[in-house]
């Protein structure tokens, strides 16, 4: 078996999805993976072992490819150049169609600092000569429940800024759906996002409703949201990512509520209270 169609993140939760998908539809695919012991499996998959970081191993895995589904990687600060070293790799390979997950917003100035990387990675794939379709993932929508503390406390540089957070159940499907017919979708950009935009306090109450815990929001300034996540030993870098996802939404970044979850797939998207029915 050698399939033509090829799998990033398998292990993860979102290329997990899809590759549960793809197999529950008959479709043979190849895992590609940094953990064997950890990849699912599957009808009809096969695996490969790689990293982004390592083209030598992405060219083996990727031979005979023709469409592949790029989950972005690991946050890091050379996540950019794995990215685009895993990019040639796929052209070197005879790779002809990529499908990548980017973020919301993605722009060389995004207040999300990690939106920038996304849109280096896209420019890059725009110049690769592939057949490209690009999946710009608002905030996952699954993740909000994780943004209380013990305490029940939802606190970030956020104001009284929304965000239309989508789940990852509809990114999965939309993406099956580029990768069974993906000819359509080249050259496309689709912006992922839930049926609604909530602010932190709004989903607060969503969460207080649904767990029958009381949950609150503390909007901090961005001098205390530093403070406040001094405590983890984070890199620079990283306390930058989580302080600047809160800014976004301050800053209406994600606010923008799209259609384009039900355009691909002809239903609408999951919101938070049907996600935690």
């Amino acid at each position: 078996m050698t399939p033509r169609l090829a799998v990033t993140g398998a292990t993860g939760l979102l290329g997990g999805r899809v590759a549960r998908r793809l197999a529950a539809a008959g479709i043979e695919q190849r895992l590609l993976v940094r953990d064997p012991a950890r990849a699912p499996q599957l009808d009809r998959a096969t695996l490969a072992t790689m990293t982004y970081g390592d083209p030598v191993a992405a060219r083996q895995a990727l031979d005979g490819v023709d469409t592949l589904f790029m989950v972005s990687g690991s946050e890091a600060p050379d996540r950019v150049e794995h990215h685009l070293a895993f990019i040639d790799a796929a052209v070197t390979a005879g790779v002809t169609r990529i499908v990548y997950t980017s973020f919301f917003g993605a722009a060389p100035d995004a207040t999300f600092t990690l939106a920038r990387d996304h849109w280096a990675t896209e420019q890059h794939l725009g110049a690769s000569g592939l057949a490209v379709t690009v999946l710009r993932d608002n905030l996952y929508l699954d993740f909000l429940p994780m943004l209380a503390g013990a305490d029940g406390v939802i606190r970030g540089p956020a104001g009284d800024g929304s965000v239309a957070a989508v789940a990852q159940d509809d990114i999965a499907d939309v993406a099956v759906a580029v990768l069974l017919d993906p000819a359509p979708h080249a050259g496309r950009v689709y912006d992922l996002t839930g049926p609604e935009a909530l602010t932190l306090a709004e989903i607060a109450g969503v969460l207080t409703h649904s767990t029958g815990r009381l949950i609150t929001y503390h909007p901090e300034t961005i001098d205390e949201a530093y403070a406040s996540r001094a405590s983890y030993g984070a890199p620079d870098w990283q306390v930058d990512a989580w302080v600047s996802t809160y800014t976004a939404i301050a800053a209406g970044e994600m606010a923008r509520v799209t259609g384009d979850v039900e355009a691909v797939t002809g239903r609408p998207p999951i919101g938070l209270a049907r996600l935690l029915s």
